[in-house]
């Protein structure tokens, strides 16, 4: 059952980027930038360049996430994948406030997101060696 708390906040990591997507085509139509246009109003490139940033950062943290949870505690992984999670809304909500506040929602999510990688790369390299 543990595992399952680990696909579930995968999933919502998706949900989440889906969220972000929706936020982009509000912006859009909110600031009058035209697909596929991607510079226009200040405020449509920051919601932007948020959910960019997520669809980079989810290439490291979902297989990360998955696979530590392989080697690892799926306990662990699922709770450092909460704590992306908040990050990236911490990272939302700054970004799209005063870019330069966005540092503490990055940290939040992609230090997890490293953390979940070295576990997983550490878990598989232990798996080759015993054989």
């Amino acid at each position: 059952k543990i595992m399952a708390w680990v696909d579930v906040v995968g999933l919502l990591a998706i949900v989440q980027l889906f969220v972000f997507g929706a936020l982009v085509g509000r912006a859009r139509g909110t600031y009058g930038v035209q697909a596929p246009a991607t510079t226009g109003h200040p405020m449509f490139e920051r919601y932007h360049r948020v959910q960019v940033n997520t669809v980079e950062s989810l290439l490291v943290f979902l297989p990360g996430l998955w696979l530590a949870a392989k080697y690892w505690s799926p306990k662990y992984a699922a709770i450092l994948g909460v704590i992306y999670l908040v990050g990236r809304v911490v990272y939302l909500r700054a970004y799209v406030s005063d870019p330069k506040t966005r540092s503490l929602g990055f940290r939040m999510s992609m230090l997890p997101a490293l953390v979940l990688v070295v576990a997983a790369l550490v878990g598989a390299i232990r798996e080759l060696l015993r054989g």
